[in-house]
């Protein structure tokens, strides 16, 4: 094995790393405000895509504007999603919140197949198609789109939470809900933010990634699946710990399909989220819990 060849597959699982990163962090940031696991994620990353979509071929749209407005699209119905399904229960138990995500991820893939058909769709790229050489390595503009929102966006992130206001609050309601309701925090609201931030990181995820998987109206369970194993590895962090666990994820995931055989591929992800549940449920850099009594 050459080091031009694995250093094509370091390149490539980084890019899809990033992916996966986006995504993850929407699941730990839902799951950090609320402690629900929202198997619905991923079809917001497919939203993201297919609502591109929508804008460029049917509104004729420029890509920077069709960009915007697809994060828009994807984000309201995100909000939605959260008025209609989340907030009506009242006292929930952990596995109705599980049914009823993966009852609404069913319902999102079932509209967009009806309103999108079952066709595969492209989307053009950013900047061109032309290869860019890095080492013994070639790597598309795309990816380095893909690398350098992800970035951006981590570095928001970051940002947000530990430097503005409803940032706290909502780092406030992850420790202790009850608490932040008494010192005047609107946990509900703080809620809503939640699915609005993370279904937006999951549309922008789902568009940047189009242009080299293409998208459909499935495409977002696989991406989801893969998503929370980064947010696994990371032990729901919504910070650095999850960027690293996509990363990581990615590279691994890209190494496999290279070395051993490309039919392995999906299957890398899920051996790798078996053995943490197993072995360190907390993730690789999640500190184990202690209750007091």
């Amino acid at each position: 094995m050459q080091f031009d060849q694995l250093l094509q597959y370091a390149v490539s699982g980084l890019s899809t790393g990033a992916i996966y990163a986006l995504i993850g962090i929407g699941f730990s940031i839902i799951y950090n405000a609320t402690g629900i696991i929202n198997f619905a994620q991923g079809e917001f990353v497919m939203l993201g895509g297919l609502f591109t979509l929508t804008f460029l071929d049917l509104l004729k749209l420029p890509v920077w504007a069709a960009v915007p407005c697809a994060v828009a699209a994807s984000t309201l119905a995100g909000l939605v999603f959260e008025r209609l399904a989340i907030r009506p229960l009242r006292q929930p138990t952990p596995i109705n919140l599980v049914i009823i995500t993966i009852g609404g991820s069913i319902l999102i893939r079932g509209l967009a197949m009806l309103f999108w058909g079952k066709d595969t769709h492209s989307i053009p790229s950013f900047s061109g198609d032309d290869p860019i050489a890095i080492g013994g390595a070639t790597i598309l503009p795309q990816h380095l789109w893909i690398l350098g929102i992800t970035m951006v966006i981590v570095a928001a992130n970051r940002f947000y939470f530990y430097h503005t206001i409803s940032g706290k609050a909502m780092r406030a309601c992850s420790y202790n809900p009850r608490a932040a309701g008494l010192v005047g925090i609107d946990v509900r609201r703080m809620v809503l933010f939640s699915f609005v931030i993370s279904s937006a990181m999951g549309a922008v995820a789902g568009i940047i990634v189009a242009p080299l998987t293409m998208t459909a109206y499935d495409v977002g369970i696989m991406l989801g699946l893969k998503g929370f194993c980064a947010a696994i590895i990371g032990g729901m962090s919504s910070g650095i710990a999850t960027v690293v666990g996509g990363l990581i994820l990615g590279v691994l995931e890209s190494l496999g399909a290279g070395l051993v055989s490309s039919g392995y591929k999906d299957a890398i992800a899920f051996i790798i989220l078996l053995l943490l549940l197993f072995l360190r449920p907390q993730g690789l850099f999640g500190k184990r819990e202690s209750e007091r009594v």
